[in-house]
This record gives structure tokens, sequence and C-alpha cells, in this order.
């Protein structure tokens, strides 16, 4: 891949295509090796956009007291 900055839905496409290029398995050995090294590059990025996107989520969520308050994903808060 280039050098270029990729955006999360690009990264999540490009695994894909990995995924699907070494299921089908007429890749070469060296080839599958690239691959797999480039797929877990990206799932690392990919994890760690989520994480930083969680943790943003935290921080918007307040209580009434101001404190961050936790609430899992598909909840709402009542009040």
């Amino acid at each position: 891949m280039s050098g270029k900055k990729l955006t999360f839905e690009q990264q999540i496409s490009r695994l894909e295509e990995i995924v699907a290029a070494l299921e089908r398995g007429d890749v070469q050995l060296s080839d599958s090796l690239a691959l797999f090294e480039e797929g877990t590059k990206l799932i690392a990025s990919c994890s760690r956009q989520l994480d930083q996107a969680e943790q943003k989520v935290v921080r918007l969520m307040k209580g009434g007291d101001g404190a961050p308050v936790e609430l899992p994903f598909g909840t709402e808060e009542e009040g």
C-alpha cells in the first residue's frame, strides 16, 4: 500500500480484499505472507481507531453531575 493514510472504511475494504484473496488460495506463499502482514497492520490500525472513537463517545456522554456516564450502545439515557 502507498504511504497515503487510508480512512477506516478504506482499511476495512482492503481487509475484505485481503481475506477474499487468501480464501481463494490461488496466491503464492510469499504473496500470502505479505498479504497476511498487511492485514495484521490494518487490523491493528482499525482497532486503535475504534478504541479512540469509543473514548470520544464516553467523554461526550456526561451524567447529571458532569461526570462521564458509560452506557451500553443501543440504550438511551432516561431522564
